[in-house]
């Protein structure tokens, strides 16, 4: 078993979703072109140590990073104890030293689009902060950093990254995240990658909830049933007609409020789902998807982060039922 280092050191951040929302946070520039920037949720991981100076500086810079970024009005808190339930049962490295295809897990089940992860290092008698932000979409790297004497105050020093980061994320963040495809050339992605196999017909189950309201109308099982039509999959909607059915689709979703800023509410959901052959009862695929998403309206929220977890696990479930 890997060694997973947390400590109070872990944190993460989500702040608002890609794309121009109302009362998003913007550079001084941004404001003078007239448009608003985009702020993507943010995972903090820990800060690998070098230099005898550098020992056990890690969680500390880990931890005034993220008072320095939880003030801004833009990021939101998830609570730190789940997260590292969910880590420790993955095995995951979240160290510096964080890789790629970890980096995308991290991603699914966090609904984190960038990570920031990086190491303390000590040269002589200077300290240097060296950041790494990774897009967990798209496996691409920006770099930030900060350097000071060792006896400079740790605070002030965490300040400037935290700065630093911030700017990065301003100017690079559209090309760590990638762009919302629309859902037209989705189903076409989708298509091509099945090709021309034979589609199972398939029947969806999806129960979800959002803590603290009821839930109005399924979203995560329409989309999955959306993206399964479009794709050519044959579709039983009537227990009448289960005998028909080849493979079943079933799952639980959730969603809950993360944090509220003015008068706009960020939500985040978790979908799990399974298929299963109805016939021999061998389970095809096993999937899950965290997403944050933010909207004024605490439900329109809720809904929207199922049907977007629904939409990305639609893409990787399906082709494993050919």
């Amino acid at each position: 078993m890997r060694n997973v280092r947390f400590g109070t050191a872990f944190a993460v951040t989500a702040a608002l979703l890609a794309g121009v929302l109302p009362g998003a946070a913007s550079g001084a520039d941004d404001k003078e072109k007239g448009k608003e920037r985009a702020v993507h949720p943010v995972a903090i991981l820990t800060f690998d140590e070098r230099g005898p100076m550098a020992k056990d500086l890690g969680p500390k810079v880990v931890d005034l990073l993220f008072a320095k970024m939880v003030v801004k009005p833009d990021f939101y808190l998830v609570e730190r104890a789940e997260l590292k339930k969910v880590f420790d049962e993955q095995l995951l490295n979240v160290s510096g030293a964080v890789k790629a295809d970890e980096a995308v897990k991290v991603g699914q089940l966090t609904g984190a689009k960038l990570i920031v992860t990086g190491t303390v290092v000590q040269v002589d008698k200077k300290l240097y902060l060296v950041a790494k932000l990774i897009g967990t979409e798209t496996g691409r790297v920006a770099g930030a950093s900060a350097e000071g004497a060792i006896s400079d105050d740790l605070g002030t020093l965490v300040g400037k990254l935290a700065d630093e980061l911030d700017a990065a994320i301003a100017k690079q963040g559209d090309k760590l995240v990638p762009k919302p495809v629309p859902a037209v050339d989705r189903f076409a992605a989708l298509n091509k990658k099945i090709g021309k196999a034979t589609r199972p017909v398939v029947m969806v189950k999806v129960s979800e909830k959002h803590i603290g309201l009821p839930a109005i109308d399924p979203a995560a099982q329409t989309e999955i049933m959306l993206f399964a039509k479009e794709a050519g999959f044959g579709l039983i909607d009537s227990d009448e007609s289960k005998s028909k059915v080849d493979v079943m689709i079933t799952g639980e979703g959730f969603s809950e409020v993360a944090g509220r800023v003015g008068g706009l509410v960020s939500v985040r959901a978790r979908l799990e789902v399974k298929a299963v052959d109805r016939r021999t009862g061998n389970v095809l695929a096993v999937d899950r998807q965290t997403v944050v998403v933010i909207d004024a309206s605490e439900q329109v929220a809720g809904k929207t982060a199922l049907q977007n977890a629904a939409a990305d696990l639609a893409e990787r479930l399906l082709p494993k039922l050919i």
